[in-house]
């Protein structure tokens, strides 16, 4: 039997593609980047567009247009980016978003904006995001289930981006009720108190006290998940075939992590330290394509943004096209995984945060 791999986010987020962008090493090996100059033709400032946040699309208006180069830091991206403001949502929504991220706003657009909005309320209607309940239930601010959005506010939006509008006075059938209740079943995640603790300290250091997760971190991801497979191959546990699937499940999370790090695993305050570090790594003047090719983020970042991934799992695998059967073997492995983490938590979690300097904090509100 194999497990598909869960959905790739990387469609849907800043950063993902870079189609308009060709690298090219000069005879001193230097990074130079190419750009059509035929890409800024197709959109204008103050024009209206449709825009992917997450793995949703809203309409929005270009209020900026410009060619980030190596040096600049907004986003990490190099090449044409957009600076989008969300209609309806308030101005700290503001991003800069790749070419990739935006939709005309025409017939064709609205009919893909409708079909993901239903798929992503039928998911949250499941109870994918259960684990992520325990979680504001927990701290009584906010949601930790998707760190990378505001916690659920009046006007119906969540962490994850979906809207909750029009949505009162839908009415189920009791099939439909069951399949959904069978769903949530299957996907509900057992998180440990201590663990429920850190996510807690975790969000209130990087949003309220805004200090930051040392980077690069030890133990990595990478590391922590090689530790885990190691761990259940070498003890007893009532997981199916460990042997066969423990390295299947960890290298799918390991995966799921480096594509989803940047889009929905970051607070906000968070943001200017990953686009540092990609330039630092991957995409900055010194930096050699043969070496930034082999970096990842689950190279770089630890266990602290690997809870939050793993407490968002639910509600990421509900968006997949993974069978039931593969969803269970997941839940089984991702809760053996919680409960090393909390066997293991002194040394795989940072007690004390970074405070960062002045001109971070900023350039972060500036």
């Amino acid at each position: 039997m194999s497990i598909d791999p869960i959905a790739d986010p990387s469609t849907s987020t800043a950063g993902a593609s870079k189609s308009n962008i060709t690298k090219t090493v000069t005879s001193k090996g230097t990074l130079s980047t190419l750009v059509s100059p035929a890409t800024h033709l197709q959109w204008k400032i103050n024009e209206k567009c449709l825009c992917y946040h997450g793995p949703l699309i809203y309409e929005a208006k270009i209020l900026k247009i410009r060619n980030f180069t190596p040096e600049d830091t907004e986003n990490g991206e190099i090449g044409p980016n957009f600076l989008v403001h969300y209609k309806g949502w308030k101005q700290t929504w503001d991003e800069w978003v790749t070419e990739q991220r935006i939709l005309k706003l025409d017939e064709a657009g609205i009919a893909k904006q409708k079909a993901l909005s239903q798929s992503a309320l039928a998911a949250q209607h499941a109870g994918a995001n259960a684990a992520a309940g325990k979680m504001k239930d927990l701290s009584g601010k906010t949601t930790l289930g998707n760190p990378a959005g505001s916690s659920a506010s009046a006007g119906g939006s969540t962490r994850s981006g979906i809207r909750k509008e029009g949505t009162r006075g839908t009415k189920r059938t009791r099939e439909e009720d069951d399949g959904h209740n069978a769903r949530r079943a299957e996907m509900k995640l057992n998180v440990p108190e201590v663990l429920k603790v850190f996510l807690v300290d975790d969000w209130e250091a990087v949003t309220k006290n805004h200090q930051l997760v040392t980077l690069p971190r030890s133990p990595t991801v990478r590391q922590i998940l090689n530790q885990f497979e190691d761990h259940v191959k070498s003890t007893t546990t009532s997981l199916p075939t460990p042997a066969l699937l423990t390295h299947t499940i960890c290298s799918g999370l390991q995966i799921y992590f480096d594509r989803s790090c940047g889009m929905s695993l970051l607070y906000r305050f968070e943001r200017y330290q990953y686009a540092e570090v990609r330039k630092k790594y991957i995409t900055g003047p010194q930096v050699k394509i043969e070496e930034s090719s082999d970096i990842e983020m689950s190279l770089i970042y630890g266990g602290e943004h690997l809870l939050r991934m793993l407490v968002s799992l639910p509600q990421m695998v509900a968006n997949s096209q993974m069978d039931a059967e593969s969803i269970s073997l997941v839940k089984e492995y991702v809760n053996e995984l919680l409960r090393y983490l909390e066997s293991n938590k002194d040394d795989i979690f940072q007690r004390e945060y970074d405070t960062p300097s002045e001109s971070y904090g900023n350039t972060v509100r500036s």
